[in-house]
C-alpha cells in the first residue's frame, strides 16, 4: 500500500523521492495527450456541443480530428517539456512527504476508524506542499498548450519562463495558485485516502496481504475516478485564471474569457456558462484521472518493491 508499509522501513526519504519522481515522468509521458485534450476544453467558453456550430471543440473524437488536421501530431505534447518539471517535482514532493507524515501518524495509537482521515489528511498536506513548489511549471504548460500555432509565443521553457517574468511579472508564475491548493489538496487526501480503502478491499477480496501490480492498478484507477469527479469545477476555474492576459495568442480558439479573479471566475462562469460550464472537458478529464493515477500509484509502488529488493 502507499502510506505505512512495514517493507518501506527500509527506504529513505531520497529513495521515495526517486520513487516518486520516476512515477510522475512515466504518468505523464503516457497521458499528455488526454491533458492536452482537457486543457482545451476547459479554456473553451462556447459549450462542447455539436449542436453549437461556432465552438471549436465540440466532442472528444471531433476535437482529436481537428487538432490532429490543424497542428499534426506533435500538438498533442504540446507542453510536454514544463510538464514533465511538473509531473516530476509533484511526485517527489507529493510521495516523499506524504510517507514522511504517515510515518509520524503511525507511531500515534489511533483508531481504525480515523485511518481514512489520517489518510487523508496527510495526503492534503503532501499534495498541497507539492503544488506549491512545482505551480511554475503548471502556468507554463499551459501557456504552451492554449497558444496556437499561428501565433505562437513561447518556443522552448527558459524562454517563455523568461518572457513572462519580463512582461508580466513574475507573482504571474503563481497566478491560480491558491483555488488550485483548494483543488489539490482534498483532491490528493482523496485520492490517497480512496486507494488505500480500494486497495484493502482488493487484497481482503482476494485473499492477499501484499501489495501487487493488479491492486495498485484497480485501486489507483478507482481513486483517481472518484477524486477528479469531486473537484474538477476547481481545475476548470484554475486553468481559466492562469491564461488570464494570454488572449492575443487564442485568438482561433473562439471567445477569450476574461476576469479578475478566483471569486468573478466562478461568478463569470455561472452567469455566461451555466452550471455546466464547470465540468467542460470532465469526459477526457476522467478518462486522464483514472489511467494517471493507475499509473502513477502502481508505477510508484513497484519502484519502491524494487528498491527494497536492491537494499536487501
Amino acid at each position: 500500500m502507499v502510506g505505512w508499509n512495514q517493507s518501506h522501513q527500509k527506504l529513505d526519504q531520497y529513495d521515495f523521492m526517486l520513487a516518486g519522481g520516476a512515477s510522475g515522468f512515466l504518468t505523464r509521458a503516457l497521458c499528455q495527450p488526454l491533458d492536452v485534450l482537457k486543457i482545451r476544453f476547459q479554456l473553451q467558453v462556447e459549450p462542447i456541443s455539436k449542436n453549437f456550430k461556432r465552438a471549436k471543440y465540440q466532442s472528444v473524437l471531433q476535437a482529436i480530428s481537428l487538432i490532429f488536421k490543424e497542428e499534426g501530431p506533435r500538438a498533442f505534447w504540446k507542453g510536454h517539456v514544463p510538464a514533465q518539471w511538473l509531473s516530476i517535482s509533484y511526485g517527489l514532493v507529493q510521495f516523499s512527504s506524504y510517507e514522511i507524515l504517515i510515518r509520524k501518524a503511525a507511531n500515534l495509537t489511533l483508531s481504525p476508524n480515523v485511518v481514512p482521515l489520517v489518510n487523508f489528511t496527510c495526503g492534503s498536506i503532501a499534495g498541497s506542499l507539492a503544488t506549491i513548489a512545482s505551480f511554475p511549471f503548471d502556468v507554463v504548460r499551459t501557456r504552451f498548450v492554449a497558444q496556437s500555432e499561428q501565433l505562437k509565443v513561447y518556443h522552448n521553457m527558459p524562454s517563455a519562463l523568461m518572457k513572462i517574468c519580463q512582461t508580466e511579472g513574475a507573482i504571474v508564475l503563481f497566478r491560480g495558485l491558491w483555488p488550485t491548493v483548494l483543488q489539490v489538496g482534498p483532491h490528493a487526501g482523496a485520492q490517497f485516502m480512496c486507494y488505500r480503502l480500494f486497495e484493502d478491499l482488493y487484497k481482503f477480496l482476494n485473499n492477499s496481504e501484499s501489495t501487487t501490480l493488479s491492486s495498485s492498478l484497480v485501486a489507483g484507477s478507482l481513486a483517481g475516478f472518484c477524486s477528479k469527479t469531486v473537484i474538477y469545477p476547481f481545475d476548470l476555474v484554475k486553468k481559466r485564471l492562469q491564461v488570464q492576459g494570454f488572449g492575443h495568442a487564442r485568438q482561433y480558439f473562439g471567445e477569450h474569457f476574461t476576469c479578475t479573479g478566483l471569486l468573478d471566475c466562478l461568478k463569470r462562469v455561472y452567469r455566461v456558462e451555466g452550471p455546466q460550464g464547470f465540468f467542460k472537458g470532465l469526459k477526457p478529464s476522467l478518462i486522464k484521472a483514472v489511467c494517471a493515477s493507475a499509473l502513477h500509484f502502481s508505477s510508484y509502488e513497484m519502484i519502491c518493491i524494487l528498491l527494497v529488493r536492491f537494499k536487501s
